[in-house]
């Protein structure tokens, strides 16, 4: 069984940057999909961000595109969540999540579903104030 602990949730002023880590520890099969998600009160969760596990796919959702950056430190089992350019929309809690079998292909796309991923962390908050 895989733990998951989020950290580097911040209040930050539009325009910031946050960095957020993913702390892996536990059993991990040598093939898994990271990713992060977010969610706001009153909506569902949102997948952001993807990568497997050799680091050669890596996938963002539209929303966060060219301002997040999804990246590992193997060596610890972390993985990280850069976010610059934030806004008043990227308020949230994020959680980090993991997909054993590697990242899966749906609907002509790398999923980024809630449904395709079986261990979570905890969250951490995000508040951006504009």
């Amino acid at each position: 069984q895989v733990q998951l602990v989020e950290s580097g949730g911040n209040s930050v002023q539009a325009g910031g940057s946050l960095r957020l880590s993913c702390a892996a520890s536990g059993y991990r099969a040598n093939n898994n999909c990271m990713a992060w998600f977010r969610q706001a009160p009153g909506k569902e969760r949102e997948g952001v961000a993807g990568m497997s596990s050799s680091g050669i796919t890596r996938f963002y959702a539209d929303s966060v595109k060219g301002r997040f950056t999804i990246s590992q430190d193997s060596a610890n089992d972390t993985v990280y969540l850069q976010m610059n350019s934030l806004k008043a929309e990227d308020t949230a809690m994020y959680y980090c999540a993991t997909r054993r079998g590697g990242c899966r292909w749906y609907d002509a796309a790398w999923s980024l579903r809630p449904i395709d991923f079986g261990s979570w962390g905890q969250g951490t908050q995000v508040t951006v104030s504009s």
